[in-house]
């Protein structure tokens, strides 16, 4: 007998249990990827287009109940500006994930700044140079 009736249950187990974790991995993949393409429209509709918004992710909560979004501002000095539009326009927000996806229980938003992306292109512009 290769293995007895409780190994192959352990490893049917680990099996199952990883099949979930890289299906709800996917999922909290796909729900971020959809909720930043909706925030970069959002930007685009109701920006006042003073300064260049960029969505550069959207970070989802295992759980899919919180959201953050994550964008760069050009010019750098309306990043301020750009931050309170969009957290003051969050329930906007959500009421445009409500009817341009079909997720079904709309997670808590939240916006920052990337700051991690301003980072990257400073170390582009000094390698550069």
């Amino acid at each position: 007998m290769l293995c007895d009736d409780d190994s192959l249950t352990e490893v049917f187990i680990v099996a199952y249990s990883i099949e979930l974790t890289n299906m709800s991995d996917k999922r909290q993949a796909q729900v971020s990827e959809t909720i930043a393409h909706r925030a970069a429209d959002f930007f685009a509709r109701e920006s006042n287009r003073q300064s260049l918004v960029t969505v550069t992710r959207a970070e989802v909560s295992p759980d899919l109940k919180n959201v953050t979004v994550f964008f760069s501002v050009l010019p750098e000095s309306a990043e301020a500006t750009v931050l309170n539009f969009a957290k003051r326009n969050r329930s906007e927000f959500r009421e445009f994930l409500k009817e341009h996806t079909g997720l079904g229980r709309l997670p808590t938003v939240d916006f920052e700044v990337d700051y991690g992306e301003k980072n990257r292109q400073r170390i582009d512009d000094l390698t550069r140079s």
